[in-house]
């Protein structure tokens, strides 16, 4: 037997030291996975393009509120810094959304001392030219699987502005159920956030979309503190 069929198998090459990058969750449409440069750049131009109305404001942080070009950029920025500032008791992982091979939106999933909590808060935008095809609902419904079959999550929050049908719209059909609201100042003015949560039992009755998993390993599970 010689030296290459006694050593232990390794990683695909490429995800030695960052496995996440093998990760793949696909639904019927969606694929879901952490992008290379050349993807984020394609993901960072449908940012650019719009993810909202300009006239409305869905998210706590108004980072969407910036000229096209710094909105893409800031999009590529954002996802490298949380690469470089992981660790498995503080991470986000933000996968792109591709519809037939071309992105559409991004899907987060962040935990916080996940190996002792085991609760996992997801956040998202989908691209404007996007919207209104159930795209949303399948991807959210990708990274639940994650979550709760993968890293053996025990809840899964969420949150909305009170003014946000659709995303509210999207948990429901989920299963989430309210957790309590919270005033916050956006753009100066007061808004009403609508906070949602998943348990297991609720996310296991609620499963309508098929979700395959592949590229999950032993060395992904350390990574997350699960």
């Amino acid at each position: 037997m010689d030296k290459a069929t006694k050593e232990e198998p390794r990683l695909s090459r490429g995800f030695r030291f960052w496995p996440p990058y093998g990760i793949r969750i696909r639904t019927p449409r969606l694929e879901l996975r952490l992008p290379d440069t050349a993807l984020l750049d394609e993901l960072a131009a449908v940012s650019a393009d719009g993810v909202h109305d300009p006239g409305q404001m869905p998210f706590i942080e108004p980072w969407s509120d910036v000229p096209p070009e710094e909105r893409g950029r800031s999009t590529f920025q954002h996802l490298l810094r949380t690469i470089a500032e992981w660790r498995p008791e503080r991470w986000a992982l933000c996968l792109a959304v591709t519809l037939d091979g071309k992105p559409v939106g991004l899907q987060e999933l962040a935990g916080t001392d996940f190996g002792v909590t085991r609760q996992a808060e997801t956040g998202s935008w989908l691209g404007l030219a996007h919207q209104n095809q159930g795209i949303g609902t399948e991807m959210r419904a990708a990274v639940l699987h994650l979550a709760f079959a993968q890293l053996g999550a025990h809840t899964v929050t969420s949150a909305a502005m009170t003014d946000n049908p659709r995303s509210l719209a999207v948990s429901r059909k989920l299963g989430y159920v309210p957790d309590g609201v919270r005033i916050i100042a956006v753009r100066g003015e007061a808004r009403t956030l609508q906070r949602l949560r998943l348990d297991r039992e609720r996310w296991e009755a609620r499963r309508t979309v098929p979700v395959e998993v592949a590229g999950w390993t032993p060395e992904c599970r350390a990574l997350f503190g699960a």
